[in-house]
């Protein structure tokens, strides 16, 4: 029998796992900024390049269908200003150690999985085995999502968005990476809403009747997001507001399943 731990234990445990997991990131941040130039030239900046793949595609596709698209006429500087010495030092180790993290998301989650586990009951840690594998898959659903769709047209819309022609446009590095990694975790941690409903659905806090009452609210939502971080057609918005709806539709789901799960199980306990 497993021997009971007091509050100072438990703390302790939570140390170690917390030790362990931004060790996790520390070394994965270590590796990207040792191959800081590849990782900046060829992933955080790659947006720039008018070959990039999704404007490829998108112009292809959209050319084939006969709409008139201008990810077929991309044309933006690729030069980005640092102005100050520190900048570029600290831009690139603030941007390895949110890659890093990134990266190190899986074992950050196992590490998560340890600590609460022996507080589960047999059953419970069986129905929850596909945990790390459907949070992970998620969250590199949204990486991917937010690197070849969200991104390149956030990066084209604000380039070309224009209030007056005296405006010369020179945007710094650390603000051009930071609209990068911010969007990059932001999209990732979005994509955890069927996991976060499942959750807040478990503790009573959620609902499917909750979630299809403010459905249209979501749509609004989504829509005017959508507008603000894509350029100005409809069909940049219709891209990226379908997997986001689809998400939410998907986490309706989520909570009706484990509302039926809790009603069936409150019926098959035994009356006293």
């Amino acid at each position: 029998m497993a021997k009971e731990m007091s509050f100072l234990d438990h703390l302790e445990e939570l140390r170690w796992h917390l030790v362990r997991s931004f060790a996790s990131i520390f070394i994965v941040a270590i590796i990207i900024f040792v191959n800081i130039n590849f990782v900046f030239n060829e992933i955080l900046l790659a947006h720039l390049k008018p070959d990039f793949a999704t404007y490829q595609f998108f112009c292809r596709v959209f050319s084939a269908i006969g709409i008139d698209s201008s990810f077929c006429k991309i044309e933006f500087a690729q030069e980005l200003q640092v102005l100050n010495p520190t900048e570029e030092l600290m831009t690139g180790i603030w941007s390895s150690l949110i890659l890093g993290f990134v990266i190190a998301f899986p074992y950050i989650l196992w590490e998560f999985w340890r600590f609460v586990a022996p507080g589960l009951h047999s059953s419970e840690r069986k129905k929850s085995r596909g945990f790390i594998f459907t949070s992970s898959f998620l969250f590199f659903l949204g990486v991917l999502f937010s690197y070849y769709v969200i991104l390149p047209m956030s990066v084209y819309f604000f380039y070309n968005f224009s209030i007056g022609d005296a405006i010369v446009k020179n945007f710094k590095l650390g603000a051009y990476i930071s609209l990068i990694t911010n969007t990059l975790l932001g999209v990732a941690v979005f994509f955890e809403l069927p996991v976060i409903i499942f959750f807040l659905t478990k503790i009573g806090l959620v609902t499917p009747q909750f979630l299809r009452k403010y459905r249209k609210h979501a749509l609004v939502l989504v829509l005017i997001l959508s507008a603000i971080i894509t350029p100005p057609d409809v069909a940049s918005q219709v891209i990226v507001s379908v997997p986001i709806m689809i998400l939410y539709e998907l986490s309706i789901y989520v909570s009706q399943f484990v509302i039926k799960k809790q009603q069936k199980n409150v019926t098959k306990s035994p009356r006293v």
